[in-house]
């Protein structure tokens, strides 16, 4: 005998697949918003930033800063044996004889009223980057600022070399040797001269000394040590 029942039409499926459909993400809402089942487009709570938070600190992947600005820089409250204590100055020991430190004697060149400079030699065998470079260098200039403070705190020169913006020339030899070379001779004169040895936290070895800084002084007198150096 024959089903006498005649079969749902299309139009009547597909309505009730979307009722079906509709009641289906209803009860799953629900269900979301009282917290039973996970909701797969909602986006993550941002991270609270701060100290309260440091353990959950993400690193950003634009924040990829060249190790060697790490490097701590000599501190401004302690003397040459505290920076060199923490591995960061280094007074190199001079091939030829040489005071120690400015002499209290006035150099001959303290009254000149010609433009003053400060020099940085780098050296370039140790295959240092840019970034650990500049590093140095600010250690070097800081170096010769508090030397001055240190030992010369009333000094004209380096009043002068401040009101006249503080030139710097980054120039370059290759070896060690003519590094404390350029030291001796320079504190020969009466010169600042700051030799900065690396702390080895980055790229070069403990010790290694990096960075030369002579000055400030007249341009002249300075050259008379690094005027046939090839800018870096």
């Amino acid at each position: 005998m024959a089903d006498p029942r005649t079969p749902p039409t299309p139009v009547v499926m597909i309505i009730s697949t979307a009722i079906l459909a509709g009641i289906t993400g209803y009860m799953i809402g629900i269900a979301s918003s009282l917290g039973f089942l996970p909701i797969p487009f909602m986006p993550k709570a941002p991270v609270v930033r701060g100290v309260s938070n440091y353990d959950d600190e993400e690193e950003s992947e634009e924040e990829d800063i060249d190790e060697s600005i790490l490097d701590h820089a000599p501190n401004w409250a302690n003397g040459f044996e505290a920076d060199k204590r923490d591995g960061l100055r280094a007074k190199a020991q001079p091939k030829e004889a040489a005071p120690a430190k400015v002499t209290e004697s006035k150099p001959s060149w303290e009254d000149s009223t010609e433009e003053c400079k400060l020099v940085l030699v780098v050296r370039t065998d140790l295959g240092m980057t840019k970034g650990k470079i500049a590093a140095q260098c600010g250690h070097a200039t800081l170096a010769c600022y508090k030397n001055f403070l240190r030992n010369n705190p009333k000094s004209t020169i380096l009043r002068r070399w401040e009101r006249q913006g503080q030139m710097k020339v980054a120039l370059q030899i290759k070896s060690e040797d003519e590094m404390e070379t350029l030291q001796a001779q320079a504190m020969s004169l009466g010169l600042v001269a700051e030799v900065i040895a690396d702390a080895g936290r980055t790229q070069i070895a403990s010790g290694s000394h990096t960075v030369l800084g002579i000055g400030p002084a007249p341009k002249s007198v300075i050259d008379k040590i690094t005027g046939t150096l090839k800018l870096l």
